[in-house]
């Protein structure tokens, strides 16, 4: 595991439980403690979480950092394969399905696999992502629409009035969502006003809401909430998601499905 991996799930596991020990950490990762203690002093300069003797404690700002698109698919990208498989499952199988997918990194994985699988391939799949609308029109996948609007450089997602316009006369069977943060109180959130606004429309207007979201970023909280638990259907994340957060989730209402990355 990359260091900024474990670091990540170290914020979320702390956002969760509130507290972490050094000597649990090590021996939950198979580190030293040593590379623990630098690993908390790097979440601390980067504000993720509070360090107090013996471990750390969670932070209570929100976040706002973004990461380059390259730099985040390299993140946890095993999880995320394993998250897009998973998600296959909620594709529509009859003929003229209609999926709304979202922008980023998990759901241009799922893209990748829905090119290759031929219910998926006879959907009407709208989407406000440049990457993920070029690598199903390039697999030949017939019926794919692309917002129209403006582009943020940082994340390729389409956003802005034209993009919610269309939107607002929209419906889907089943929307795939990705987002930087979940946690009970708050919801889905993410960095940006615009890009939660485009991601809260997709949210009304499908019949059922399948969020895509590896285990780092639970517990997290982003400035934008753009929807709430009750918003959710299913929840697809991996099996290092703390156990307490599960179990919660769920007596929201809330599917989750747990997968395993392959070897």
């Amino acid at each position: 595991m990359y260091a900024e991996e474990r670091r990540r799930q170290i914020a979320s596991l702390t956002a969760v439980e509130g507290r972490v020990n050094v000597t649990e950490l090590a021996g939950k990762f198979g580190v030293t403690a040593e590379t623990i203690r630098r690993d908390l002093a790097v979440l601390d300069t980067e504000g993720l979480v509070h360090r107090v003797h013996g471990g750390a404690v969670a932070s209570q700002s929100f976040l706002t950092t973004e990461f380059p698109l390259d730099a985040r698919y390299r993140t946890a990208s095993a999880a995320k394969l394993a998250i897009a498989r998973a998600a296959l499952n909620f594709v529509p199988d009859k003929p003229g399905g209609s999926i709304f997918l979202d922008s980023g990194t998990t759901i241009n994985g799922l893209a990748s696999l829905m090119a290759k699988h031929p219910p998926a391939r006879e959907c009407h799949i709208v989407t406000n992502s440049l990457p993920t609308a070029l690598d199903l029109s390039s697999a030949d996948v017939q019926d794919v629409q692309l917002l129209g609007g403006n582009v943020r450089a940082i994340t390729q997602a389409v956003v802005g009035d034209i993009a919610l316009r269309t939107l607002a006369i929209l419906r889907a069977d089943v929307a795939f969502i990705g987002t930087n943060a979940l946690t009970i109180d708050h919801g889905l959130s993410t960095a940006d006003a615009q890009e939660a606004a485009v991601k809260q429309a997709m949210v009304t207007n499908a019949r059922k809401v399948v969020v895509m979201c590896d285990s780092s970023k639970l517990g997290n909280d982003y400035l934008v909430s753009f929807g709430s638990t009750d918003d959710i259907d299913v929840l697809i994340t991996d099996n290092d998601a703390p156990a307490s957060f599960v179990e919660e989730i769920e007596r929201n209402g809330v599917q989750v499905i747990l997968t395993e990355e392959e070897e």
